[in-house]
């Protein structure tokens, strides 16, 4: 048992963040289909990947186009913002505390958890009326409300080309397994390090693979929520989708930011 501990504050949250970070990726890298995910998948009607493919990239490039200004709406972006501006300001000390750091991050989730609630009662709602396709473009609105305060609680304009090939990185690393996991996971942890893609394809590449990823994955799901009352159970699974996002972005973000003051 050690007696002292010589470790920095900043030292100390790194390590911890660390812990958190290999114990989620095991657990993904172990990751195995669903027995519902198994069972419907002889009774998806050929087409629907292709369907959810273009409805999820339709619903990407929309957002980013043309909804960005109304998901800023229904938060107080600048009440975010000022927050942010004094808790980042605290832990940028030389030495910062482990309560200041602490801040940060726990600021960070409260907005996140708000909206796992949101995205349960939509998902079930529209899942009870048989309501599936059209419930993509809620549900990725609300993915993205998730990061874009994310993404403001740590500083970060998300306004960019770049911060946006970052927040569809983590939705594909959150939500994928394997070894697709561990390349998307590197991608992120590759920009965290050096601030710069490994790849300089466009914006629109990006949209696609994760479009793919997220049709992918929400396949059986998003065919359960299009019958009426039994698509409750594929509306549920919003909320355990966007649950997987957050608990992934909050490390991400947290490593991002964390890394920026141990490595600059």
């Amino acid at each position: 048992m050690k007696i002292f501990d010589f470790r920095s504050p900043l030292q100390k949250e790194w390590d911890k963040l660390e812990k958190q970070e290999a114990a989620l990726l095991a657990k993904k890298a172990a990751k195995q289909q669903s027995k519902l995910n198994t069972l419907l998948a002889n009774k998806v009607p050929a087409g629907l990947q292709t369907t959810l493919d273009s409805a999820f990239g339709k619903a990407f490039r929309t957002v980013f186009t043309k909804g960005t200004g109304i998901i800023e709406k229904t938060y107080n972006k600048e009440k975010a913002r000022e927050n942010a501006f004094i808790n980042t300001t605290l832990a940028a000390k030389a030495r910062p505390s482990r309560k200041a750091l602490k801040r940060v991050k726990t600021h960070a989730g409260k907005a996140a958890n708000a909206n796992l609630a949101v995205s349960t009662v939509a998902g079930v709602g529209l899942g009870v009326l048989g309501i599936g396709i059209p419930d993509i473009v809620l549900f990725v609105s609300l993915v993205l409300k998730n990061m874009y305060q994310l993404s403001t609680s740590y500083g970060i304009d998300y306004n960019t080309d770049k911060e946006r090939k970052f927040i569809l990185l983590v939705i594909q690393g959150a939500l994928t397994f394997g070894d697709e996991q561990q390349w998307t996971d590197e991608e992120i942890d590759y920009f965290i390090d050096y601030g710069h893609y490994r790849s300089d394809k466009p914006l629109d590449e990006y949209i696609t693979e994760c479009s793919a990823c997220m049709s992918t994955e929400l396949l059986y799901m998003k065919f359960l929520q299009g019958i009426p009352l039994v698509g409750a159970v594929g509306g549920a699974y919003d909320f355990v989708y966007m649950k997987q996002i957050n608990e992934y972005a909050r490390i991400k973000y947290h490593k991002r930011f964390l890394a920026e003051k141990i490595y600059k």
